[in-house]
Formats: structure tokens, sequence, C-alpha cells
């Protein structure tokens, strides 16, 4: 029999198609009546969201791509304009979905529990008077209509801001006749206004959208003239920003000035109301440059995500999650001295199940300790008002040496990141911007204490960012730990950022762009050497994105050795499972549940001599070869086995997990008859945290 060609493109799905699967396996959880209701409109809100984004970045990738003339193929042998065809097939079947989902099962659910979204028919008489003084008052003294003439050319809209497209019969105050006119909504104004109470009609839960309200004031914005339609339109841009780092001397400043252009990007999708005439379509996509195919007339609100609003407004505990409070480690309960504990032996907090706190108190610890002589971190993402930073500001006020390298480019979180910079420079920090052409994504810190005559390394390496929000919302594993061969990597590791030098091999950790990619692709074929020589041979691996091509052949040659692999993607996957000959060896399980999965963790049974990895890197060309990150072993028995253990609660999920098919779909898993149902998330919640789920 021949050997297959494990580079042929029907060996692998579309990355970007991929991605779209996943937001349809989110926009499922909206469906689910075992989700509580409230928590169905947020997941609806975050499939919103997260098409944004798909728009925003790959969608105006994509199309860059085409600009530019490239027609080079990815693994899969698709175009670029063969991808954005099939994603526009999708994406408006998505669409589709979201609003049936929104119109048709979550609003006459919520109304049957007084949570009530109002049309402007059936507000009662208290109502539009409420409303008509909330416009006068709050809203048309911040409007600035548009006619449109060859005085008043169509203005610039912002990426992913609620307009409306007007159209004007009648004279204009100059005597000409009126044709067409844009209103655009105040950025600073709520898009859902709760109804008070106490009107006569209204209950507990009331709203009216912003744009209900500039619909039934459309008149009031014009004097004289008769709006014979209003319709709602939203444009989303391209985000991506581009900064050529060859090319500038200072990054800072460089990101500084790039970032107002994100909200004037290239237009990339056009949002308009269902019931938008056709030629008032086409006027839009002729000023925004885009195609029919960029047409997506939704029969709701064209911000979606905006409903996200109502979560937080509406006080009902029944319709959310049930609170919980994260564990703490046994080590920590009643430990005041944190250097102690580790001294002792490792911790693996597992979050948000375990509690985010030991982190900030290891870095608190840090900065107040006289022995303490410098502090050394990674910020990719922390937030804008970061507990960690404070500490980090501190111990540099005290006279610690302070270094940290700050990710300006972490999508979406620039400007949060230059603000942190500028701060911690102004403390005395040293800050570095990680290195020219690749992203400093590991999560790690670092502590150099003084103890007797010698310098003692502690460390924190995690799988996510140091962001306290995040930690209550994402899966992810970070390892406290002294082990000296660890510290004495994450060192060198950081001198590397610093001083941009060579340094030595590291003894434990994998790093990228180094030794991250081989060292993987050397794991997976050393466990097909033992699956032929009849050795216990066993892949796990559980990350966000799995689509790098090399990654990918070694697991389809492991798999036809023999070597049981189980995949845990949550994301893009592009490798194809069960394929006759190939891929019968491999499953590949999705997890869409409560909380985001972001943990990596990557498993190997190595005849018995198991080795257990957790990292920062997804398996994707960037996390390999165009980023910064850091993979470290969990060498203590004990916890490896608890990971293992983890592991094998997504691998026992029937609920939540979804199983990719060969064709590129999912299957989601239900229990089978006489079967109990088994959520993995739910489990390790019952496992770890101090009160049930």
């Amino acid at each position: 029999m021949d050997t297959p060609d494990l580079r042929s493109p029907e060996l692998y799905l579309n990355r970007q198609l991929s991605m779209l699967e996943f937001n349809r396996r989110v926009l499922e959880q909206a469906r689910d009546q075992a989700t509580p209701l409230l928590e169905r409109l947020k997941f609806l809100c975050i499939a919103s969201s997260n098409l944004d984004e798909f728009f925003e970045i790959r969608v105006a990738g994509l199309k860059q791509a085409l600009e530019m003339g490239a027609t080079q193929a990815g693994p899969d042998n698709r175009t670029p304009q063969e991808v954005l065809r099939e994603i526009g097939l999708r994406a408006h079947e998505i669409v589709t979905e979201q609003y049936r989902v929104l119109n048709d099962v979550l609003v006459p659910e919520l109304a049957t529990h007084d949570i009530r979204f109002l049309r402007r028919s059936e507000w009662g008489a208290e109502q539009r008077d409420w409303v008509r003084d909330y416009f006068y008052s709050s809203l048309l003294p911040v409007l600035s209509p548009l006619g449109l003439d060859p005085a008043h050319p169509f203005p610039q809209v912002l990426n992913k801001s609620l307009n409306f497209i007007v159209s004007l019969e009648g004279k204009d105050a100059f005597g000409r006749n009126s044709g067409l006119a844009v209103v655009q909504a105040p950025r600073a104004l709520p898009r859902i206004i709760h109804l008070p109470p106490e009107l006569e009609g209204s209950g507990p839960w009331d709203f009216v959208f912003l744009s209900s309200i500039i619909h039934a004031h459309v008149n009031d914005l014009f004097p004289g003239m008769n709006a014979r339609g209003c319709y709602q339109f939203r444009v989303t841009r391209n985000s991506d920003l581009y900064v050529d780092e060859e090319e500038v001397d200072d990054l800072l400043r460089a990101m500084e000035g790039e970032l107002p252009s994100r909200r004037y990007g290239d237009a990339v999708r056009l949002e308009v109301a269902a019931n938008c005439p056709e030629h008032m379509s086409d006027f839009l996509l002729e000023e925004f440059e885009l195609g029919r195919d960029d047409l997506y007339q939704v029969n709701g609100p064209v911000n979606l995500n905006r409903l996200l609003a109502v979560f937080d407004l509406v006080d009902r505990p029944d319709f959310k999650y049930a609170a919980f409070t994260p564990g703490l480690p046994a080590q920590f309960a009643h430990a005041s001295d944190l250097f102690k504990v580790l001294r002792d032996r490792d911790v693996l907090l597992h979050h948000p199940y375990e509690s985010f706190a030991p982190v900030v108190e290891f870095l608190r610890q840090a900065a107040a300790d006289p022995e303490v002589l410098a502090i050394k971190q990674t910020l990719y993402r922390t937030g804008p008002d970061s507990v960690l930073v404070d500490h980090l500001v501190v111990a540099a006020r005290a006279g610690k040496e302070v270094t940290v390298v700050v990710e300006l480019r972490a999508r979406f979180d620039e400007e949060a990141n230059i603000k942190l910079a500028n701060r911690l420079q102004e403390a005395g920090a040293h800050v570095v911007y990680g290195v020219v052409g690749h992203k400093t994504h590991a999560k790690m810190i670092l502590v150099v204490r003084r103890e007797g005559r010698r310098l003692s390394h502690y460390v924190h390496l995690g799988t996510g960012n140091y962001h306290s929000r995040t930690a209550r919302l994402y899966t992810d594993y970070g390892l406290l730990t002294a082990d000296r061969q660890i510290g004495e990597d994450v060192h060198r590791i950081f001198l590397q950022l610093t001083s941009l030098g060579k340094v030595s091999a590291l003894s434990k950790l994998l790093e990228s762009p180094f030794t991250l990619h081989e060292g993987m692709v050397a794991k997976i074929e050393r466990e097909a050497e033992h699956a032929r020589a009849g050795h216990e041979a066993r892949i796990i691996v559980k990350v966000n994105s799995l689509v790098e091509p090399r990654v990918i052949q070694a697991l389809y040659a492991a798999g036809m050795a023999g070597v049981s692999i189980d995949l845990i993607v949550r994301g893009m996957c592009s490798l194809r499972p069960g394929l006759p000959g190939i891929s019968e060896n491999i499953r590949v399980r999705s997890v869409i549940g409560r909380f985001l999965e972001h943990t990596r963790v990557f498993y190997f049974a190595n005849a018995g001599a198991a080795e257990l990895y957790c990292s920062s890197a997804d398996w994707m060309e960037r996390n390999f070869f165009r980023r910064v990150e850091a993979c470290f072993p969990i060498t203590d028995t004990e916890l490896r086995t608890r990971v293992l253990d983890d592991l094998q609660c997504y691998l026992d999920d029937n609920c939540q997990a979804w199983e990719l098919q060969s064709d590129g779909s999912y299957q989601r898993l239900t229990p089978a008859p006489d079967t109990p149902a088994y959520a993995a998330q739910i489990e390790l919640l019952r496992r770890r945290s101090e009160t049930g789920y």
C-alpha cells in the first residue's frame, strides 16, 4: 500500500471556516434550555461580538490579500477568493440564525418573566411621554443630523457605530428639495434604556432601544420636512493595526499614532435593517465600496451585542449561573509566607475554579519583602486597573529592580498597555516592548530573592493573562515554583527579551520561536516510535487552535503508527479526524460552556515515563514562529496526575462537548440512555470551588 501524502489538501480543514463553526457552537448555547435564561442572552451577544472580530480581523485580512493580488492558497488549497465566498454563505446563515433565536426564542421567553423589549407600537401614553422627555433632554442636544448634498458629503462613520439613513421629502430651510440624511447615534449614550417601573403599563424590566427612540422622533430632527423612512445601519471596518517595526524608532509612539486609524479602516461588512429599501442599501454599499455579498440585512438591532447590558440591569440571580467562591490550595490556606511554601513544593492553580489571589499575593509579598532584589514580569493583557501593576509600581518606588516586558501589540488592548507602560516608567521600572517582529505572549513572573549567601529564583508561569477579571471567566493553569532549573530558564528568557543577546540552551522549558515547535514535533514522533515498538503510546492535547501543518502531519503519522490521540480543541482545527487509514486513531472534541476554555496542555505517555507540559502557546504558525512563548513541564507527580484527571473530565463530557467529524462539521454529544449527564466544567467546579455549581 502506498504511503499517503500527508500534505494533500484533502487532509486539511480551512482555518477561517473552522472558526465560523466555533461561533455556531457558541450560538447553540443561546438555544440550550439547560443554560440559565439570561446567560443564553449573553451567549447570543458573545456570538455577535465574536462575529464582529472575525470580520474586523480575518475577513479584513483576506480582502487585503486579494487587493494586493495574493493568490496563494493555504494547506487546504483554497484561495482567498474561494474562502471569502464560502465565508459569505456561512456567515449569512449564522446571522439569520442569531436573529431567529433572538426574535422567536429569547424575546418571547424573557417576556414571560417580565423582561420585555418594547416596540414603539407597544408604548403606553406615560411611556411615550417619558421617551419624549428623554429624547429632548438627553438625545436631541447631542445629535447632529447631516443632510447630504455637495456641501455636506457622506460623513465618516465609525467602526461598529449605530447610524441611520433617512429618506426625506419636502423643502429644506433654503427652499431646496430634500433627499437623504444620516443620523449618527451618540457614542456616550446607552443603546438600551430601562424604562422606570413606576410608569403606567411598565413592568420591572421594560426596555426600549435607543434606535426606537430615534425612529419615533426622527421628524423632530428635520423641522419642516417629513421623514419617509429611517433605517439603521452599521459598518464593520478593518481593525488590524499595521506598524512597520523595522522602520520606526519608537514603537510606543508609533502605536499611539496608529490607534485612531482603527476607527476608520476599510469597510468589510455592512449591516442594515431588514426593511431598508434596496436602493438605499445599494447607496450605502457604494459609499463604503462594498459588494452585495458584504450586505447583511437583519431583523432587529444592528448592534446585537449591546443587549449584553440587559444582563447586568436585570436583577434575577435565578436566570444566571450560580455564584461560586474559587477554592484555595491547602498550602495557602493559612500561609503567611508564600516563599516558604514554594521552597517546600510546587503549587498549581487552576482558574477560575481556584482563586487568582495567590498570584496577586505572590507579587505583593515580593514588592514588600526587603530581601527581594528584583522582579521581572511579562504583561500581555492585564486590564486598565490592574492590582498587579500597582504592586510593580510599589516595588519600583521602593528601589527594587523592576523589569516589565509590555506587549504593546496585544490586539484591542494596545491603548491600555500604552497607558500602563507609561505609568510603570514614571515609577522607575525598566519597560521594554518585546522583540521586533515577535509578540511577547509568554506569561512569566520572576522574583529574585536574597537568602543567606545565595540568590533564589521564584517563578510564576501561566497559560493565561495576568488579568483578574478574565481569571474568573477563562480556564487557565498557573504554576508557582522555586525549582532552580525552571528559575534559571526564566531568567535566561528575560535576559534574551531585554538584552536581545543569545542565551544558552534552556534546561526544562521550551520556548518559541526557538525550541517549542521542533520539541513538540519530536515528542509526537517519539510516541509513534513507541507505538511501532509495541510500547504504550498516547497523546492528549488541549489547545484553543490547531492549524500548523507540520504538527498536523506529525499527528497523522503518529495516528497511522497506532498512537491513540485525543485532541481537545476549543476553536479552529484544521486536522480531519476519522479518515480511513490516516486519522482513525485521532479524535477531536470541543467543549463550550460557562467558562471560556483557555488552558494549553500537552501530554505524552512516553512508554510509561509520562511527560506533561502547560504552555501559553496554541499550535498555530504565529505561536510557534512569530511569538515569544513559554512551555513548562509539570514535574511533580501529584500535580501531573491532577492535570491528567482534569483532561479526562473533558474526554468524559457528554453534555457540553462537540465531536469534530471528518467533513468539518461538529456533532454535539448527548448522554446515552441510562447514562448520567456529565459536564467537565460542572465537575471541576464541584471539585475545587468552595460552593457548589
